[in-house]
């Protein structure tokens, strides 16, 4: 990625951007059957970008029926996968030939900063298809270790017609994360996108079958959960969902899987992440800097993010007064301009439940911010609770940093296992063996030590208890829930009658 633009060239870029308005199904775009549409929403300006078109069953059962006609005459799923892996990388290279256009729209559509659609996002959803289209055709089969009388192969295949349901937190990435090992898999997929950001996985389907991919094998029905999403979730001939969002959602593709055809069911859904920061932890100024890093990036709208500092007594005062230094400096302003860290919130239905927390917290006692400098906006807000208070038990996804001190190592770890929550978690000490105990007792599917992140595409990403179900994005393991594992046993008994009279 180049450097950044100024907010004036970044706003030009914006005025000449052609957005896509219908649905993408069979390798073109189609309007919704009904002929509806619904109003996609600048959250940063209140403006109206366009028009998308808005999809219901019908839509999704025309989909439906694409991708399987597709996964069953082989164009994809029966592809080397040396082939399979051309067209994806081609696809990571026409994004990147693309990503200032992905970026801006990214930003317009969601409300995310400029900084970290072509810092962040962009860069990284290219790196994923490339790194799953890298990968397909170097991972082996395996055979068992059966009798001198047999052979027992076992193959993976892929699970056939796939549901890809996305969050409006990381549109392009998210789709990325799901597409990348789906289609290198050889499967077909039905994109459904949050309604409030649909634009760039509609661009990026149209930059897929310029890639060469059939038509057919990737389709994206845009619309509303329940006229397009529970259609998709319940639709017979779906074998496989994979949903990234809430938690009460996520449970409703398990109903919905149950209803239905028993589909597998993938889920990566919310978190109230603890970062821990003990008495001993090294370089206090570093360690606030990724506080603030954990809980104010993409203005907290991210299931991992640290929203629960749990510190230590002995160091929480010195350690405050540091996080407000790095947090005055997360600029809060218009998301195409390149100098803002904090943006827009995505909607104005978020804003308001986020502005209920903000609420709340005025009455707690605040350590920074409390305020929403403008309709759409809240400032970085640190704010100290129980560890019974909802502002520490509730997901937020909003810019609200909740302290909790804590006397001790085992009340920390204690409290940060204290929730129904287990995406991610963080400790800071300078005692490795502490660190290492600390990272074996807390029950997250990622722990970082003395550092806020979610590893990298190498690593699987998912959670515990209600953060996640059935599988893992990220890394080889994503592959395993677009798989189907058949098992081809080979009997080598010789039968013949080698008998002479």
């Amino acid at each position: 990625m180049s450097d950044l633009l100024t907010h004036e060239e970044y706003k030009a870029i914006a005025a000449g951007l052609d957005l896509p308005q219908n649905a993408w199904i069979d390798g073109g775009y189609r309007p919704a059957i009904s002929g509806k549409t619904f109003e996609t929403v600048n959250p940063a300006t209140g403006a109206v970008l366009g028009t998308v078109a808005s999809c219901a069953s019908d839509d999704v059962d025309l989909a439906v029926a694409k991708a399987r006609e597709a996964f069953e005459d082989g164009r994809w799923s029966r592809l080397h996968p040396g082939e399979r892996k051309e067209v994806l990388v081609r696809l990571a290279k026409l994004m990147e030939r693309n990503a200032r256009e992905l970026a801006v729209m990214e930003s317009l559509d969601s409300g995310k900063t400029i900084y970290d659609c072509e810092t962040v996002d962009i860069p990284e959803s290219c790196h994923v298809i490339r790194w799953h289209g890298e990968l397909i055709d170097k991972i082996y089969d395996q055979v068992s270790p059966a009798s001198a009388d047999h052979i027992a192969m076992i193959l993976r295949e892929p699970v056939g017609v796939v549901g890809l349901v996305l969050p409006w937190n990381f549109p392009l990435l998210m789709l990325a994360w799901k597409i990348g090992p789906a289609l290198a898999a050889g499967c077909s997929v039905v994109v459904k996108p949050a309604a409030e950001t649909s634009l760039t996985a509609l661009r990026l389907a149209e930059l897929a079958t310029e890639a060469g991919l059939p038509r057919g094998v990737l389709n994206v029905v845009t619309g509303s959960g329940a006229e397009a999403g529970e259609p998709l979730g319940r639709h017979p001939d779906v074998d496989m969902v994979s949903f990234t969002g809430s938690t009460a959602t996520g449970r409703r593709f398990l109903h919905y899987s149950a209803d239905t055809n028993l589909k597998e069911v993938v889920l990566e859904m919310g978190g109230k992440n603890p970062c821990i920061v003990l008495d001993d932890a090294e370089d206090l100024d570093a360690v606030a800097a990724h506080v603030v890093n954990g809980a104010f990036w993409n203005m907290g709208e991210n299931c991992s993010a640290a929203s629960r500092l749990i510190v230590q007594k002995g160091v929480k005062d010195r350690l405050i007064e540091k996080v407000r230094a790095h947090a005055r400096e997360w600029i809060v302003g218009e998301p195409l301009n390149p100098e803002v860290r904090v943006g827009a919130l995505v909607s104005k239905a978020h804003f308001a439940k986020v502005s209920r927390y903000l609420a709340a917290a005025g009455k707690k006692t605040v350590l920074m911010g409390g305020t929403s400098p403008a309709e759409g906006y809240i400032e970085p807000t640190i704010v100290e609770a129980d560890r019974s208070s909802p502002l520490a038990c509730e997901e937020i996804f909003g810019p609200i940093l909740t302290v909790i001190p804590v006397a001790s190592f085992e009340e920390a770890i204690a409290v940060a296992n204290d929730t129904e929550y287990g995406l991610a978690a963080s400790i800071f000490t300078a005692n490795g063996k502490r660190a290492l105990r600390g990272a074996r007792m807390l029950r997250a599917g990622t722990v970082t030590v003395n550092s806020f992140g979610e590893g990298d595409i190498t690593t699987p990403f998912g959670g515990y208890k209600q953060s996640g179900f059935g599988g893992r994005d990220n890394s080889i393991h994503a592959h395993d829930q677009y798989t189907q594992l058949k098992t081809i046993w080979l009997d080598l008994t010789d039968t013949s009658d080698t008998t002479i009279d």
